[in-house]
């Protein structure tokens, strides 16, 4: 049993209202099944679960059953991306069904308090954690960001138990939580160039799919900037279900001497060939060019802006954001060149949890190692991978060159 404070035993017995109770019966199970000692108080919460793709109609009536319990959340807590941008779906080519259904959806969490900020990115739109602080965050990478670039602590929750944590403001004190499980379990002595954010995908597909849910220590890497540990983060939990790494001279638990554990698996990476491999098909003629999963940084709109260079594409291309970054791009007259292009800014959701299997596109190009590993079976395109550059030039052309 853990030990509860007063006040979580007044949750769990319903004197703060039934919302608040279920929330903490999840979370008092949670705990049990982890065999987590106590609570311990979060600062933020981020929600995935929020594309109705994802959720149906199933996912919609548990929401709104919860809503309508008085169900609160008590802390910063913000929203994975949608399933559609929630202002300019139409032109995305969202049906008029599937668009009410998410707004229902986003309808139910505004209700609750939650902050429709629907990004994967929460710490580029207001969501931002100190050093150490504990949290319960739910998308994949970024859980990843957090944990390992940022140095706050969460567990990789369900978008139920992240749900819950808001609701309460606690969440079970195992995992990532405690010092002794922090501690990396592989080194991976990286002796290949990383040159560009495609990369480093590469190296976290090959190193998800070798070691699993472990936690890597990196050596080699001379530098890296925050979007390319973004994309390097967003890989190896795609591949594997790595939710902490730390890289020697990079991240700020690998200052530390006595971060590895004992006797750690030592693994040499001198190629990056299996990763752009196992992530590449080999179509040439692209549909469509998808930059931003996990959701791209105003430097990022500024990269994409330089490479077009005031020229027309000859396919789309959809540049994923959130609200926020693209309110900044806007100031600064990123949009309208982006635009002018024929090229897309989208906000609030991204290529995974769109209905894009509906919209008529077969191939895709990318950058992203999350994309190019789940989009053949989340939307039923075939892939081309590769970096930032090569990706542009298919929007220009039409076709992938090698």
């Amino acid at each position: 049993m853990m030990d509860l404070t007063e006040e979580e035993v007044s949750m769990l017995d319903g004197e703060h209202g039934t919302g608040v109770q279920k929330a903490m019966e999840i979370l008092n199970v949670l705990g049990k099944i982890y065999n987590a000692e106590r609570m311990v108080e979060i600062k933020s919460a981020q929600v995935s679960g929020v594309s109705y793709k994802n959720l149906g109609d199933a996912g919609l009536e548990f929401l709104g059953d919860l809503a309508g319990k008085g169900a609160r959340v008590r802390i910063t807590t913000t929203l994975n991306p949608a399933g559609m941008d929630l202002r300019d779906w139409k032109r995305m080519g969202i049906s008029r069904e599937f668009a009410e259904k998410q707004l229902r959806v986003i309808g139910t969490f505004r209700r609750m308090g939650v902050e429709i900020t629907c990004t994967c990115t929460p710490y580029l739109a207001g969501n931002l954690p100190e050093y150490g602080e504990h949290i319960a965050w739910s998308e994949s990478s970024a859980v990843s960001y957090a944990n390992s670039v940022i140095g706050a602590r969460t567990n990789r929750e369900s978008g139920i138990s992240a749900l819950a944590a808001a609701m309460t403001g606690r969440t079970p004190s195992y995992g990532y939580h405690l010092d002794e499980n922090r501690l990396a379990n592989c080194v991976i002595d990286v002796r290949c160039s990383l040159k560009n954010t495609a990369d480093f995908c590469s190296l976290g597909y090959i190193i998800g799919k070798r070691i699993g849910n472990r936690i890597p220590y990196f050596r080699g890497i001379k530098k890296a900037s925050n979007d390319q540990l973004k994309a390097l983060g967003a890989a190896m939990a795609a591949s594997g279900a790595i939710a902490l790494y730390h890289i020697e001279g990079i991240t700020p638990e690998a200052i530390r001497s006595d971060m590895i554990s004992e006797n750690p698996e030592e693994i040499v990476i001198d190629s990056l060939k299996d990763g752009y491999g196992a992530l590449n098909s080999g179509v040439e003629k692209i549909d469509l060019v998808a930059i931003g999963c996990p959701h791209v940084s105003l430097e990022e709109i500024q990269r994409i802006v330089n490479l077009i260079d005031n020229r027309k594409l000859k396919t789309e291309l959809w540049v994923m954001t959130s609200r926020n970054v693209e309110g900044l791009a806007a100031k600064d007259g990123l949009v309208e060149k982006i635009e002018n292009s024929g090229a897309r800014i989208i906000s609030d959701t991204c290529i995974i949890v769109a209905p894009v299997e509906d919209l008529g596109f077969k191939t895709i190009a990318t950058n992203s190692g999350k994309t190019a590993f789940y989009a053949p079976s989340y939307c039923n395109v075939k892939v081309r991978f590769g970096s930032l550059e090569k990706c542009i030039r298919a929007a220009l052309t039409g076709v992938w060159i090698e």
